[in-house]
């Protein structure tokens, strides 16, 4: 019996940026002018990949990975990460005061990237009103859900908990 071992944050960024430099991969991503669009990609040990098309304006919302750890890379354009320094509590809350100095602002032009641990909670957007972006994503585990959350001023609140059958 074969044992699988589950890829590092380094093996998936790794593979994140291998991919995110293959111009005919990124160049042959339909997209959409309207909404993000997205193509599953076959991730190093197990892990869940997509290459995900962002037109002007687009961006995710607040959310996290269920536990999942990962990656992204841009591979065109430009995506803005904001995030918070200190992990939220993954149960047993609806709605948190958060205290200030918690925000993290990331600019992730073509080719950066960067990794981040199982309970990483952040928004991406593509800020640009005229261009689109891609990007690689990898996940391990293959995401089991995907926490949904509301922010206005300091307020911080569960809205949604999204299950891989409703992607």
């Amino acid at each position: 019996m074969r044992t699988i071992t589950a890829p590092s944050a380094t093996e998936l960024l790794d593979f994140a940026r291998r991919t995110a430099a293959d111009t005919a991969l990124v160049r042959d991503l339909p997209l959409d002018p309207e909404g993000r669009t997205w193509v599953r990609l076959e991730g190093p040990g197990g892990a869940e990949a997509w290459l995900i098309g962002w037109p002007p304006g687009a961006e995710t919302g607040w959310h996290d990975h269920g536990g999942s750890y990962g990656v992204f890379v841009t591979a065109a354009g430009e995506l803005t990460e904001q995030s918070l320094a200190v992990p939220l509590p993954s149960e047993g809350w609806r709605s948190l005061e958060l205290a200030e100095g918690l925000d993290r602002d990331r600019v992730l032009p073509e080719g950066q990237g960067r990794a981040f641990g199982r309970h990483h909670v952040h928004q991406v957007e593509n800020r640009s009103q005229t261009t689109h972006a891609v990007s690689v994503h990898a996940y391990y585990p293959p995401l089991p859900l995907i926490r949904r959350y509301s922010r206005k001023g300091s307020t911080f609140r569960l809205e949604l908990v999204e299950r891989p059958e409703e992607w």
